[in-house]
């Protein structure tokens, strides 16, 4: 099994000393015979008190560390600098699967199973059919995000012994229109994600920029509406993501000038290796690409081939693609995004196989 990605437990130390029938105890056990002596006994309260000195040293030297957002996992380090994530260094374990390939078998709008599954039994249901236990739930899958429901979907990840990696988080607000009311609208539904990414333990989300009915793509009011996003997201201590999805308001190169404009740790691009290459000419969408593991961190979408609207079918160069995350230094998760006709789960599972294959 896979490990999973844990938020972290500072280490405590505590060291005990007291006196019982004479005998000095440190920790609970007494000291050696041959140390009983009153010259003993002066040395091992000497000992004693500096390694008490040393601890404490310690100590502030972990909690200066975790301040600066370096080894604490962001749920303990609060208000931290940066966002501190420890990512799995083995090919499989940086694997995750999203529930928007199988959308057919989960409950909701686009459901056409006889009996669909429940989004809380998908992490379950991924490790029996993968064996891989990290998941990217997808918001049109939630049925409730009341606080019930939300706990009840943590704990049945937590008993599957799996994890949340990120969720994509899909609006209907614009964050650059240019009726204020929309824009806050926008603000206002990425902020209640971020919220119940620390309800279920996610350690982010990727928010979509859905493009505006009254005006082309913004970088100013669009950096506006996001750095009030992380902002939010910061205290909170989850990463945001941007993905290149639609090809209007999200494309590659508009991205990376958000991230950089607003210019924050928490805030990072995630790239899509089909997306843009259904919708541009390949050595814009791999320059695309390319540009944006350049500002990744815990999270990409791994697909091999994408169907765009006029029915045409690309296929993506998983060798170059894959090269690119590498020559970048990217070492987040790979989130597993069948998005083509066929059988998602034998599409997943070709995924899962190219991955491993790149990765190692």
């Amino acid at each position: 099994m896979s490990e999973v990605p844990e938020r972290g437990k500072p280490e405590t130390i505590v060291i005990m000393s007291s006196i019982v029938n004479g005998e000095t105890l440190v920790n609970g056990d007494a000291l050696p015979a041959d140390e009983k002596s009153p010259e003993a006994h002066r040395d091992n309260r000497a000992r004693l008190t500096s390694l008490l000195t040393t601890t404490r040293r310690r100590f502030l030297e972990q909690c200066a560390t975790a301040a600066a957002g370096v080894w604490l996992a962001p749920a303990l380090a609060r208000a931290s600098s940066a966002p501190g994530l420890h990512f799995p260094s083995q090919p499989r374990e940086r694997i995750a699967i999203a529930s928007y390939p199988f959308r057919e078998f989960i409950a909701g709008e686009d459901s056409k199973a006889a009996k669909p599954m429940d989004l809380k039994d998908f992490a379950a249901h991924v490790i029996e059919k993968f064996q891989i236990n990290k998941i990217e739930p997808w918001t049109g899958h939630f049925p409730s995000t009341d606080p019930k429901y939300l706990e009840q979907f943590r704990a049945a990840v937590e008993k599957a012994r799996a994890a949340v990696v990120n969720i994509a988080v899909d609006g209907e607000h614009s964050p650059y229109a240019l009726d204020r009311a929309e824009r806050e609208q926008a603000i206002a539904f990425s902020k209640k994600w971020v919220n119940n990414a620390v309800a279920i333990g996610s350690a982010g989300i990727r928010t979509n920029l859905p493009a505006a009915k009254d005006a082309k793509p913004h970088l100013d009011r669009t950096a506006e509406s996001l750095t009030r996003v992380v902002e939010h997201a910061s205290a909170k201590n989850i990463v945001v993501s941007l993905e290149n999805d639609n090809p209007v308001s999200e494309d590659p190169f508009f991205l990376v000038s958000l991230v950089e404009r607003v210019n924050s740790p928490w805030l990072h691009t995630l790239p899509d290796f089909g997306n843009t290459l259904a919708a541009k000419d390949p050595d814009y969408a791999y320059r695309g690409i390319d540009e944006m593991f350049r500002h990744a961190y815990c999270i990409a979408h791994v697909k091999s081939s994408e169907t765009n609207g006029r029915g045409v079918t690309v296929r993506v160069d998983m060798g170059k693609t894959f090269g690119l995350m590498q020559q970048r230094g990217y070492k987040g998760y790979c989130s597993m995004e069948w998005d083509d006709a066929g059988d998602p789960y034998k599409g997943t599972a070709e995924l899962i196989r190219q991955t491993v294959q790149y990765l190692s």
